[in-house]
């Protein structure tokens, strides 16, 4: 069984395990991740979500490796839940300065279709308040992101506004390389998931 398959198998347990999930991703590559997140359903999405919970901590050097130089850009290929447009990249990085191991902050952008007329999606991303979780806030927009970055734009402004404006993600880990985020709103969540393989 390949692991798209064996992936919807787990999740469509009432109660999924989340310790055998991220078994299966650990033991994959990273074509096999791509392509059984972009299987997954809306209802699969949710489900993983509600399972990585207080599962594993997502810290900030889990999605830029301390390896991983200032400023240099690390993929996530992503996958939504919404009806069109479902695959897209989160890029992110350290800001200079930061400390590799502990960082307070990154910086990242959105790559989807409709970048031309929506803008890059700028956002910063830091850990939660009060749990092991990432929040991906496109309120707060770098102060310096790197130069082959595109330029930094309002995204409460024009159709960014409608895509971007007033959201924070929330990013809970599911394995070493896969997070699960839920979009909300003006703090209310929206239901909408997505799911992000980040690269080696």
């Amino acid at each position: 069984m390949d692991l798209a398959n064996e992936l919807a198998l787990k999740l469509r347990n009432p109660v999924p395990d989340p310790a055998e999930i991220r078994a299966l991703f650990d033991r994959a590559i990273h074509s096999e991740r791509v392509a059984a997140t972009r299987a997954l359903r809306r209802a699969e999405q949710r489900a993983l979500y509600a399972a990585a919970e207080g599962f594993l901590p997502l810290r900030l050097a889990d999605l830029v490796p301390p390896g991983v130089a200032d400023g240099a850009t690390v993929r996530h290929h992503g996958t939504n839940t919404l009806p069109v447009f479902t695959r897209f990249e989160k890029r992110f990085c350290r800001p200079r300065g930061e400390d590799p191991e502990k960082p307070a902050s990154l910086y990242g952008w959105n790559v989807q279709r409709l970048g031309l007329l929506t803008g890059p999606g700028y956002f910063v991303a830091a850990p939660h308040a009060s749990r092991p979780e990432v929040q991906v806030d496109y309120r707060r927009l770098p102060s310096d992101p790197p130069d082959d970055w595109p330029r930094v734009r309002s995204n409460e402004r024009g159709l960014a506004r409608f895509v971007y404006g007033f959201m924070v993600d929330t990013l809970r880990r599911v394995s070493e390389h896969v997070t699960i985020g839920s979009a909300s709103r003006s703090g209310r969540e929206i239901g909408s998931w997505f799911v992000l393989v980040r690269e080696d």
